[in-house]
């Protein structure tokens, strides 16, 4: 077995000076960052006090699992005799709260859109979407269901 570790570093940016001293009194801005790449500027939703112009963590939840999702899929067509000619996705997910000030993701929809050279690829390029729930590591790694609406065109 191989192992991967992933750091980062994250700072909060959130502080107007008086700290936590209030649930009010800070905003919840921070950045993420790691050497070599751009800094993601965070908050969180807006419905929890957040700045809706910055990526929240449920936004990259969902972004990652659309990226492993795409990754593999490429590998996939590639090792299987399709050619992807391109590929958007435009995902969702859904977090349900509960009265404890919690929530969990219910699920997350992916939904890729490939276009593939030729006609004689269409149905091996559609089922490979389900091939890549097999082996996404985040997709492998998250306790709620990860499903896929993939349309397949010429």
């Amino acid at each position: 077995m191989t192992t991967h570790s992933y750091r980062l570093a994250l700072r909060w940016t959130g502080n107007r000076g008086s700290g936590t001293a209030d649930y009010r009194a800070y905003d919840r801005d921070h950045e993420l960052s790691a050497p070599g790449k751009a800094t993601i500027a965070g908050s969180s939703d807006p419905a929890f006090r957040g700045d809706g112009s910055r990526w929240n963590p449920e936004e990259l939840l969902v972004a990652s699992l659309s990226q492993c999702h795409l990754l593999w899929y490429l590998h996939l067509a590639a090792t299987a005799g399709v050619v992807v000619t391109a590929y958007d996705d435009e995902p969702s997910g859904q977090m349900d709260e509960d009265g404890d000030l919690g929530g969990r993701f219910t699920e997350v929809v992916l939904r890729p859109r490939v276009q593939v050279l030729d006609q004689s690829m269409v149905a091996t390029a559609q089922a490979l979407h389900e091939r890549v729930g097999e082996v996404c590591f985040v997709a492998r790694s998250v306790a709620f269901p990860v499903r896929h609406e993939a349309t397949t065109t010429v």
